[in-house]
């Protein structure tokens, strides 16, 4: 294989034990409720298969994820931990997915007809999960298709394929600890517990608890948490407590080799439509990134507002920020008139706060969005280098 294949400016350096370390902190707050990981787009964009064995490793029990495709990923990689899957459609491969013990999410009368189905063909039990829409308005069943489904379940039950292992639905405000909802979507949910009960159904598990609930909402613990941005170190409500006061540490340090480091005059204009005006001489540095990789062009820099943040990791470290718009394929940051880096040293885009970094959570305050958005959409041509391995003496990111 050639150097050539894997060659790339920049890195996605990924903290294997600081996964471990999140995981064991939600753990904690779980209280003895199982953990189920959730590692739904490619794991915020972490990566899947490395981050499933080390959520597994740190005592996690189930992993999550909404895509099917993901769940028959984590199989084919050998993990034989329960996979939860809940996002398809009509055309999913519903014999594949009972057949490779996969556990389903129903949340409608086609879904359980399509798994029941599914497990007649295959001769197999399916394992599902029944979601109902408690307050949140999104994926479940409304209150108005629960009588029939209730009844449809119980003839699926006794016609034999189906073991109904969980119950479930989503907070509306759980990253709003205490918000009154969150105990309005509760007792909806042990409503829905005891009409299955009527009829003759307990399931096993019930789960309620994201991220925000599962530190800081023990009331809705109930028998399993789902956890998903925490595990990564991302605060899952920044208007409460950062991620340090929550005990987490950031496991993703986006890293980049300057490409060009050239000194300009000042009134130089910086990138497309010169939003950025050098106002003295200086040296601009071209950091080989742009929105093609994930960089949100809402993190441009103008001379009355700068861009995103970024920590300069040369020979004199300091911040800096982006420094007119975000192209396709690179970023430029004005380093200043006083600068000695040179082509090939590191920025470092957004990592960990107590390494000098700016966080996730800096960079989607400057783009008016959510911290797990920007590790999400971190493109796929930036590879993803892990440290922290359980088996490692030492790493160097």
């Amino acid at each position: 294989m050639r150097v050539s294949d894997h060659y790339y400016p920049a890195r996605a350096v990924v903290d294997l034990s600081a996964i471990r370390e999140n995981i064991r902190t939600l753990a904690q707050a779980a209280d003895g409720s199982a953990v189920m990981a959730i590692i739904k787009a490619d794991a915020y964009g972490h990566g899947l298969i490395p981050v499933a064995h080390e959520a597994l490793a740190a005592g996690a029990t189930w992993l999550g994820v909404a895509q099917v495709s993901e769940a028959l990923s984590l199989r084919r990689s050998g993990i034989t931990a329960p996979i939860l899957t809940w996002l398809y459609g009509p055309g999913a491969p519903f014999d594949e997915l009972v057949l490779a013990g996969i556990d389903l999410s129903v949340a409608s009368l086609d879904a359980l007809a399509r798994v029941h189905r599914a497990a007649l063909a295959t001769d197999r039990t399916a394992r599902i999960h029944v979601k109902v829409d408690t307050g949140l308005g999104r994926g479940g069943l409304a209150r108005g298709q629960w009588d029939e489904f209730r009844a449809a379940l119980r003839y699926a039950v006794d016609a034999g394929g189906i073991d109904v292992v969980g119950l479930w639905s989503h907070l509306a405000f759980g990253d709003e600890p205490g918000h009154p909802f969150t105990q309005q979507q509760l007792t909806e949910l042990n409503s829905a517990t005891r009409d299955l009960e009527k009829i003759g159904l307990t399931p096993q598990l019930r789960h309620l608890a994201a991220s925000g609930a599962t530190l800081r909402e023990p009331s809705v613990h109930l028998d399993l948490v789902r956890p998903g941005v925490a595990i990564y170190g991302l605060t899952p409500m920044p208007e409460v407590a950062s991620a340090a006061q929550l005990g987490l540490r950031p496991a993703m340090r986006l890293v980049a080799d300057l490409a060009t480091v050239k000194p300009v005059t000042a009134g130089q204009g910086v990138s497309y439509g010169h939003q950025y005006v050098t106002d003295r001489d200086t040296v601009l540095g071209i950091i080989p990134l742009g929105y093609a990789d994930g960089i949100p062009r809402h993190l441009s820099g103008t001379n009355e507002h700068p861009g995103a943040p970024v920590h300069v990791a040369g020979p004199n470290p300091r911040s800096g920020n982006i420094s007119g718009r975000v192209c396709m394929d690179q970023v430029v940051v004005d380093l200043g008139p006083e600068a000695a880096e040179q082509i090939g040293d590191r920025i470092v885009l957004f990592g960990d706060p107590a390494l000098g970094d700016p966080s996730a959570q800096d960079w989607a305050e400057r783009a008016g969005t959510i911290n797990y958005e920007i590790t999400t959409r971190l493109g796929a041509r930036v590879p993803r280098i892990y440290t922290g391995h359980r088996d490692a003496v030492a790493d160097q990111s």
